[in-house]
């Protein structure tokens, strides 16, 4: 099930990125009193009412704008309201309505989306009166708020959570294994969903899924029933999608919470770059079992130690994600294609594995005994109970008496010590430290 995106658009300075911090309550996006700053869209989760959302910061649109940089920015938020279920248009109370609000306003309304007018810079009640003048961008009610102040966030808030969507259920069986593919354009996406579906496949039906634009392809094989999520295909013609390399990270995003498995493909004929990290983290902060799919293995140049100097560099360069497996292969051949499913069978099996409390117990004491934790001025973090409170991804909770004393690096040796005791491979587990009550 894919949350709801908002998108937050304007023009350039009037206040998105302060908004957007002020709604995720951190310090996210870049602020600084220059237009043009955020150039590239910035994601997070929001919640509000007990609506959980996606939202995404953009750079401000300019309409007119024809330097390089201020036409990536402008794809950048057209892409943002092409995806966005609703959309925050923040205006300046102190500039007042401006043309390039209006410019800004008629491309809003050729998206056809909800659209909530937010007043920024209203920063007391005796500016109320201004926001007035933007009942003309024909949008309803504006809102009047603060970024500096943090004040009318909850008046936003309320009125975009209101126009959020309804929730829409996948309605799968629970033995079927949902896979997204995502990665940088031209790594083959749209290839290897082919190779896989291939002449053989048993095809169910093609379904429209809960993410609008995107297919959702069921199949089976060897018994076991998939649904490929494509984020490949921009099936959607239109001009931002031919004049733009950029990835449509937002569509990632909603297939990657309907997953199950994450494949992450890398183009092996190019290497690894800096967005390839950016697109695994996605997978990897969502909690989903996640598989590295180096392709167009074919056509790399190769002798007996190729694959092992790529792996290491995959190793070296997603520390993070240390825990996906890897799989070589090329698309276009279907070489070693035979390799990748059974993985995937795999690492979703090990996103669901769930571990008897007292199997727990006995390694995290065992792990406590041979390395005991940490002390501060003379006081030593003791750990009373471990128990799993979660799958999807694997999630544990460990009861101590102060968990402000749990340090990164001692939570990391005890998902090492977990991980060599139950494996785990190919999905992330979480742990949190809990404060045992005198009840416990």
């Amino acid at each position: 099930m894919a949350k709801p995106i908002i998108a937050i658009v304007g023009r350039p300075n009037v206040g998105k990125s302060t908004i957007f911090n002020r709604i995720i309550g951190d310090r996210l996006a870049i602020v600084e009193d220059k237009p043009g700053v955020t150039r590239d869209r910035i994601y997070s989760s929001g919640e509000w009412n007990g609506r959980a959302f996606s939202i995404v910061d953009t750079g401000g649109i300019e309409i007119d704008g024809e330097d390089e940089i201020m036409k990536s920015v402008r794809m950048q938020a057209e892409l943002a309201v092409e995806e966005a279920d609703v959309i925050i248009f923040m205006v300046d109370a102190k500039d007042g309505l401006t043309h390039a609000d209006d410019e800004v306003a008629q491309m809003l309304l050729r998206s056809r989306k909800p659209i909530v007018v937010a007043v920024n810079k209203v920063d007391n009640f005796n500016r109320h009166d201004d926001i007035y003048e933007f009942y003309n961008l024909g949008f309803g009610d504006p809102i009047a708020i603060s970024g500096s102040h943090g004040m009318g966030i909850g008046d936003l808030l309320d009125a975009a959570v209101e126009k959020l969507p309804e929730l829409v259920e996948d309605h799968y069986e629970e033995d079927v294994i949902r896979v997204a593919l995502i990665g940088r354009p031209n790594v083959g996406k749209s290839s290897l969903v082919n190779a896989l579906l291939g002449e053989e496949r048993v095809i169910v039906s093609e379904v429209a899924g809960t993410t609008r634009d995107a297919i959702d392809t069921p199949f089976e094989r060897d018994g076991q029933k998939y649904v490929l999520i494509d984020t490949a295909g921009m099936r959607k013609r239109g001009k931002v999608y031919e004049t733009t390399e950029k990835y449509s990270v937002m569509r990632a995003l909603k297939a990657i919470e309907r997953a199950d498995v994450v494949l992450v493909l890398i183009n092996g004929e190019e290497g690894i770059i800096e967005q390839d990290k950016h697109i695994a983290g996605y997978a990897h902060e969502a909690g989903k079992a996640s598989v590295f799919v180096v392709n167009k293995w074919d056509v790399v140049d190769k002798d007996e130690k190729t694959m092992q100097q790529f792996t290491q560099n995959i190793r070296d360069q997603f520390l993070f994600m240390s825990y996906a497996p890897i799989v070589y292969l090329s698309a276009k051949t279907k070489q070693r294609l035979h390799k990748l499913l059974p993985v995937v069978v795999h690492v979703s099996e090990q996103h669901a594995l769930r571990i008897q409390t007292h199997l727990l117990n006995d390694i995290v004491s065992d792990a406590i005994a041979i390395n005991p934790p940490p002390t501060d001025k003379g006081r030593r973090l003791r750990i009373n109970y471990a128990t799993q409170v979660a799958t999807k991804p694997p999630t544990f909770v460990l009861f101590a008496n102060d968990p402000e004393m749990m340090h990164f690096s001692y939570e990391r040796y005890l998902e090492n010590k977990i991980r060599g005791a139950f494996n785990f491979e190919g999905t992330p587990i979480r742990i949190y430290t809990r404060r045992k009550s005198d009840e416990d």
